[in-house]
């Protein structure tokens, strides 16, 4: 400041105004200051404007999940991408940081919040109860909850009805025919999965067929290996599974193979969140189908305005509709467990 305040002839308090866009220098002396300040390729010390009372230009997003689950899981990487090219019109920086459990990610929080190093953050994976909303509430650091409105307290929510998606996913495979219908879900804890869970019972009810079975895992692509063979070797084998995520989809196709079960003459396969995973296989799975970039889009726009000060309500972000593909056909002749035709 000092050396723009030379150039300029002017003092360091006119320089401040002037680059922090305050009242106190005429607009020609502000536009002189700002021109030499783009000659010496001065940039504002976010750090310091944060010490001052200024914006870090930074929000947070904490991830309690294996970290490996970034590097395959698509759903975490289009979000990011939508939050990505909201926060580059704004000149804000994203900070990602991978936790072990709820009680660090409250701890990240307010160490993030206490430093100024970002002005609000992003809650994924909302669960009942979740200490996370409280704790931000608290602090008074400004969170958008990403999940069902119902486990958002206070917190603006943006949200998907994870219920109608699962609805239309159980009519289809009942018209086809199908009466053992099976669930490779999430995690037990997480909102969504239990809004999931409360659907799929509903559904199967409305359709006249039996409960599903439902087997939780982490995500990862071994446990969904592993929950679909359990389900293929049980004593009631579905004749259709629906997997909370592409990744366990496409683990499942492994399996078929290994009990010589073709797809989806045997076995009909959905997995939720389609992505490119899910249509370079074969047979290409049927999948629910939403924009996630324009999740995240969405997401970041409204924690921008809440950091703003704005009021900001609840946004519902419609539901992942159900796009059939070639996993997906009547079940087999008879109950479903005579045929045992190799995949092609």
């Amino acid at each position: 400041m000092a050396d723009i305040a030379r150039r300029a002839g002017v003092s360091k308090v006119a320089v401040s105004y002037a680059l922090n866009d305050q009242p106190g220098v005429s607009e020609a002396t502000r536009a002189s200051i700002k021109a030499i300040a783009e000659e010496l390729g001065w940039r504002p010390n976010s750090a310091a404007r944060a010490l001052t009372g200024g914006r870090a230009q930074a929000v947070g997003l904490t991830v309690r999940r294996p970290a490996r689950t970034l590097g395959v899981e698509p759903f975490f990487m289009e979000f990011i991408s939508g939050v990505e090219t909201v926060l580059a019109e704004r000149s804000y920086a994203l900070m990602l940081q991978m936790v072990a459990d709820q009680g660090q990610e409250i701890e990240v929080c307010r160490r993030w919040w206490g430093e100024r190093r970002v002005d609000g953050v992003f809650l994924m994976d909302l669960q009942a109860g979740d200490g996370r909303v409280a704790a931000v509430e608290e602090i008074g650091l400004p969170a958008v909850a990403i999940g069902p409105p119902d486990v958002s307290g206070a917190l603006p929510a943006v949200w998907s009805d994870d219920g109608g998606s699962v609805h239309e996913i159980v009519r289809y495979l009942a018209a086809l025919g199908h009466r053992r219908i099976a669930r490779v879900a999430g995690p037990v804890g997480l909102a969504h999965t239990a809004v999931r869970d409360a659907a799929l019972a509903e559904a199967c009810r409305e359709a006249g067929i039996p409960e599903a079975a439902v087997v939780h895992t982490d995500y990862t692509g071994d446990q969904g290996a592993r929950a679909a063979r359990a389900l293929l070797i049980g004593p009631r084998r579905p004749t259709a599974i629906v997997f909370d995520n592409d990744i366990m989809a496409v683990a499942a196709l492994s399996v078929a193979q290994e009990l010589n079960l073709s797809i989806p003459a045997d076995l009909s396969v959905v997995a939720w969140d389609e992505s490119p995973l899910t249509q370079v296989v074969r047979p290409m799975l049927s999948a629910v189908s939403r924009d996630i970039a324009a999740y995240g889009a969405r997401s970041a726009e409204a924690l921008l305005a809440l950091i703003d000060g704005e009021e900001v309500a609840d946004i519902r972000e419609g539901y992942a509709h159900f796009v059939p593909r070639g996993s997906t056909a009547p079940p087999p002749p008879g109950d479903g467990t005579g045929s045992r035709r190799a995949l092609r």
